[in-house]
């Protein structure tokens, strides 16, 4: 798939979210918060659900979240434009509750078909519910800072996924910031583990593909030694390999508001 392609899926699932009516958080919405991002990206942020500022304005992570979360990509050399970000539920809860249930499995497949969109090498889930999602029965006090691969059924075909604490969480627990800076020093890692983890597929799957049966040739002038197949390049948008996991961020870091 090509970007524009790419771009075009992903416009068009959004513009089923905008006027989708599937669970009871409609109601209450003023705009919808589809997700947006690189659409050529390796790695997909997934949070829970659009809080005031993102039900207003539309676009995930704009409030004080998500000038943290920019914060902790910036950590590590990336900016917000480098990866995609959406939600689990893309409609605000009331009073920023927590998403119910059906609400969740109501929005499930529009996130499903986003990953399948973008195929993205790396899941990064943001606080319990996406963790929640990627990682069934798993506790976020355990789980954060941790690597799993993704089921293919939740859209991510070949990936991995990395659990984070969600930035609201972080602001209101210093500790939880400071680990927060810890955790995601290991994206870049995290992302390497995951294009190996895909080349190899790749790889086996040449592998086991039967050889097209061939007519009997005449013997030939001996032929040069053939080299193994070449791994497959990463795509470019977010190079973990230029961006090295970072030594312990500076204290001005871990006080931000």
């Amino acid at each position: 798939m090509t970007d524009a392609e790419r771009r075009a899926a992903l416009d068009a699932i959004a513009a089923e979210v905008n006027v989708c009516t599937r669970c009871r958080l409609h109601a209450g919405r003023t705009r919808a918060v589809p997700g947006e991002g690189n659409p050529d990206t390796e790695v997909v942020f997934v949070g829970e659900g659009p809080g005031f500022n993102e039900d207003r304005q539309g676009r995930p992570f704009v409030g004080r979240a998500g000038d943290l979360l920019v914060k902790l990509l910036g950590s590590i050399g990336w900016r917000r434009e480098d990866v995609f970000i959406t939600n689990i539920v893309k409609c605000r809860p009331p009073d920023n509750r927590d998403p119910e249930p059906d609400e969740i499995a109501a929005c499930l497949p529009y996130l499903q078909r986003q990953l399948a969109v973008l195929d993205p090498a790396l899941v990064v889930t943001l606080g319990r519910h996406s963790m929640g999602r990627f990682m069934p029965g798993a506790r976020i006090s355990q789980a954060h800072g941790t690597v799993r691969a993704a089921d293919p059924a939740t859209g991510a075909s070949v990936a991995l996924v990395y659990a984070l604490y969600h930035p609201a969480a972080a602001l209101r627990s210093t500790e939880v910031e400071r680990q927060s800076f810890e955790d995601v020093a290991g994206i870049p890692r995290a992302l390497l583990d995951a294009r190996t983890k895909r080349a190899d597929r790749t790889i086996a799957a040449t592998e086991s593909e039967p050889a097209e049966p061939t007519e009997p040739a005449e013997p030939a002038e001996p032929a040069a030694a053939v080299t193994s197949p070449a791994m497959p390049n990463a795509a470019p948008p977010v190079s973990a390999a230029a961006f090295p996991p970072p030594d312990a961020p500076p204290d001005d870091q871990l006080t931000l508001f």
